[in-house]
Formats: C-alpha cells, structure tokens, sequence
C-alpha cells in the first residue's frame, strides 16, 4: 500500500476537509499539465505545490491557435511563472518547508530534487483538432507554430490529433494532424496524441483513424505520446503495436472506469506514462476539483498499486520507476537544466 504524506495538507475536497496525499517513492513526472487553463490556481503556485507532491519534471502543452495571439507574449509568461516559482520554492524552503530529495535518482546528472521543478518545465507545442480550420486557413497560426517550436524549452509536438466529440470537420482534423505529424518527422521531435471519439461510438472510430494515418506517415522516430488514454484494451494493443507510448491521468481513478484500468494492466511496462491533464478531471478523490500537476501523485499511486495488485509488477516502486524513466526518455532526453527564471533560457522566443 502507498503511504501518505501528512504533513502537510495540500489538498482539500468540495467540502473543504483536507485529503492525505500519496508519498512520493520515486520522482514524479508530469507529462501533460496545462499551465495556461487555470480558474482557480496560478501556474506559479501550481509549480511550487507540484514540488511539494514530489514532481520533478513537468511537460506543459501550449496551441498557437488558441492561447496567444503573440507567441512571445505566452512564452514570456512561461519565463515569469518559473522565475517566480523558484523564488516562492526557495521562500518556502527558509520558511521550512520540506521538498523531497530522490537520492540514487537522477535528473540530467543530479539527483532529482522536487525543489528545481521550476528549472524542468518544459513544453510542447501544436494545434488541437479543435483549432484544425484555423490552422489550415490562417498563415499566422503555422507560423506561431514554427515560432514555438524553435524555443530550447520546446520537447515536442502537441496536442494534436483527432477529435470526433467536436463538430470541426473530419477532414480537416486529418489534414491539420497530417501535417504536423510531418512536423515532428522534420524536426526530430516527439508527439503527443489526443484521440477522442465520438459519444457513444462503440467502434472507436477516431482512433482507428488515427491508426490509420500513423501508419501512412510513420511514428516520429523520437516517440509518440497517446495522451489521456481513456478506450478499451483492444486499442491500447494497436498503439502500442506501432511503436506508441501510453499516458494515464486521473480518469484512471474514477469509479466507472474498469476499461481504463483494465487497458493500465495489459500495456507493456516500457509504454507507460503519467499524467494530470490539468486542469481537467481532477482523480479520485480530488474529483470535481480544478486539477493540478501536483495531482500526478493520486495517478501514479493508483497505477502502482494496480498493477502490483494484479501481478503486473513486483513492486510499487517498478511502477513509479517506469513511469519517471518513461517519461524522461520521451521528453527529457536531450534535455539538460535550465535556469528558466532566466530570460535567456527562451532565446530565441523572447528575442525574436
């Protein structure tokens, strides 16, 4: 069973009544934590409370064709959220605050600290189906793209993909997500997948088209994310057959989802990845709330202790060491530290 950490209360329910958090027995990873959608939060007090939690590294996704109209002025937003994360960590630190401290564990050469999350914040960028019009007709969202894309924090390609659920075009998902597959191909980077049927569509449509186009153009030599897995084993199978890495989030813990859980404990230990999807779909029992990177923790306890349950792993520990390796060798690898409280850490955004 997962320890909690008790300490101190980060979480609160509806109801406000504190919430035990799972300990941290490796460090954690976040590989899609949307730092631009909070209501509630702050990206910069998410950071300093994703530490707190024991995240480590971060993935955050920005689109060109709905959260800016000057990429400079959302990548210098990124810049001060991490400058001013380091300084509330460091503040909190003096104040006595404890961040946990993954010896034996190691990020870029260090030992993984919780407390440099804000020098591990890194970002992908891409068009969700959602924005697919946009992206097709208007030259300026592509060139925002490229842009981006250019900056040294930037790991990859995404959210990009297909959406069934919205009324943009069928057509028109293809053609934007074809095209920026080709993206990464040319520029060596990994993508991450969104992949949503249509309600109530038992022949998982979408992701069988989706299939269909990774196998035309190929998957990204640098890897390929299925974000937010939320289908059948059946369709992880197919994912993971072509070279596909598979991310859980908070759906995971929900009481109605025995498909989602049944598809955690037949993927391979070598695709499985964590994730918050922040701000949406907060896990148990944190359901209802505005999600947090911090609440990786919930994910990766509850994934651990599934799998150990059910004979998938031998250990917690296995599982929490897959899920930080896994994502580091996706998102991290030729990653090195950044002072990202330094300007500079965004040439060329900043000074383009």
């Amino acid at each position: 069973m997962v320890q909690t950490a008790q300490a101190v209360a980060l979480f609160h329910d509806k109801k406000g009544r504190a919430k035990d958090y799972p300990m941290a027995l490796l460090p954690l990873i976040d590989t899609h934590g949307h730092l631009t959608d909070f209501d509630e939060n702050t990206p910069t007090r998410a950071l300093a409370r994703a530490a707190q939690a024991g995240v480590c590294h971060l993935v955050s996704p920005v689109d060109p064709a709905d959260d800016a109209t000057d990429p400079r002025h959302l990548m210098y937003a990124f810049h001060m959220w991490c400058k001013d994360a380091h300084t509330l960590i460091d503040a909190q630190r003096q104040a006595g605050v404890s961040f946990p401290k993954f010896e034996g564990q190691e990020a870029h050469g260090r030992t993984a600290d919780a407390a440099e999350i804000a020098h591990f914040v890194r970002i992908v960028a891409g068009v969700h189906p959602y924005g697919a019009k946009a992206y097709l007709e208007d030259p300026e969202v592509k060139k925002h793209l490229i842009f981006i894309l250019r900056c040294p924090v930037c790991v990859g390609v995404g959210e990009i993909g297909l959406d069934y659920t919205c009324g943009v075009d069928h057509e028109e998902q293809r053609r934007a997500f074809i095209e920026q597959l080709d993206i990464a191909q040319d520029w060596g980077l990994p993508v991450e997948l969104h992949i949503r049927d249509a309600r109530a569509d038992s022949t998982a449509e979408a992701h069988r088209d989706a299939l269909k186009i990774l196998k035309q153009v190929g998957i990204p030599k640098a890897g390929c994310d299925l974000h937010c897995f939320t289908s059948t084993p059946d369709v992880l199978h197919d994912f993971v057959a072509i070279g596909c890495s598979v991310a859980f989030g908070g759906a995971l813990t929900f009481k109605s989802s025995d498909e989602i859980r049944d598809a955690a404990l037949v993927c391979p230990q070598h695709a499985l990845l964590s994730e918050t999807d922040c701000p949406y779909m907060a896990p148990v029992p944190l359901r209802g709330m505005e999600a947090e990177p911090a609440m990786v923790a919930y994910v990766t306890a509850a994934l651990a202790q599934l799998r150990l349950e059910h004979g998938e792993a031998d250990s917690l520990n296995q599982t929490y060491q897959a899920l930080w390796d896994n994502g580091n060798a996706l998102f991290f690898s030729n990653a090195s530290k950044l002072d990202l409280s330094d300007q500079d850490a965004w040439y060329p955004c900043l000074t383009s």
